[in-house]
């Protein structure tokens, strides 16, 4: 399941997506995509199947991995944790040129970003009403693309998705319309509750030039992780 600002105020861009949460690549072998497949970085397509169920965000979650900006040429440590439906994704720190939070905690979004090249301001940004059953909810429209391998070690055999929010809402034909927020999710072949790899694309990544940023898990494990509200992000004392 990064969102910043106008970054996490929609599911596809709360990937983890986180991504957005929810919801992804240091360099990678090459990739052999399927035509027509939006495949990210060192994956390998395989014939579709049948659809398997939608992507699903779990309760309880802990997992490990990078954060990947790829135009700013910047890889930094990644967590993504959950625990009783609330979770956290936190990027680099403060040794490192980036270095952000973003939580679905007690049913509102919460992004704040300590760190950021040519970035000066770091309010905590709320945006209430939004729940991991909203996020889930996100991920039920999403798009099937296809079974892929991500060439990781060890390799993951993953179910390809894509959610995306255009503007306006227009019926099929020659209509002006933007994408503002994509991306491409890909969890685990064998459970939809293990998510390995993110791609963001869109406004929701308004911070970064190309308006793109990965997320790879590196770890991915079914045991409630730590969740805590940042300081600056707690309503203040009456």
């Amino acid at each position: 399941m990064a969102w910043k600002r106008t970054r996490r105020t929609a599911a596809p861009a709360a990937l983890a997506g986180a991504v957005a949460l929810v919801l992804a690549a240091a360099p990678l072998a090459g990739a052999e995509a399927r035509a027509g497949a939006a495949s990210g970085p060192g994956t390998v397509a395989t014939p579709q199947d049948g659809t398997p169920p939608p992507p699903r965000l779990p309760r309880d979650f802990r997992g490990k991995g990078k954060w990947i900006v790829r135009d700013l040429d910047i890889t930094v440590p990644f967590t993504w944790n959950g625990r009783d439906g609330d979770s956290q994704m936190t990027a680099g720190g403060p040794q490192y040129p980036i270095w952000f939070t973003n939580l679905i905690y007690h049913g509102t979004l919460y992004t704040l970003t300590y760190k950021w090249p040519g970035l000066n301001e770091h309010p905590c940004s709320r945006i209430p009403g939004f729940s991991l059953e909203d996020l889930n909810r996100g991920f039920e429209d999403a798009r099937f693309v296809g079974r892929e391998t991500l060439r990781h070690t060890p390799q993951r055999h993953v179910n390809h998705w894509r959610v995306g929010v255009v503007f306006p809402e227009l019926p099929p034909g020659n209509y002006p319309r933007l994408p503002l927020a994509l991306g491409d999710i890909y969890v685990d072949q064998d459970d939809r509750g293990t998510f390995w790899q993110v791609l963001q694309f869109g406004v929701q990544n308004l911070y970064d030039p190309a308006l793109d940023e990965w997320l790879v898990m590196d770890t991915f494990e079914h045991r409630p992780g730590t969740v805590a509200l940042p300081r600056e992000c707690a309503p203040p004392r009456s």
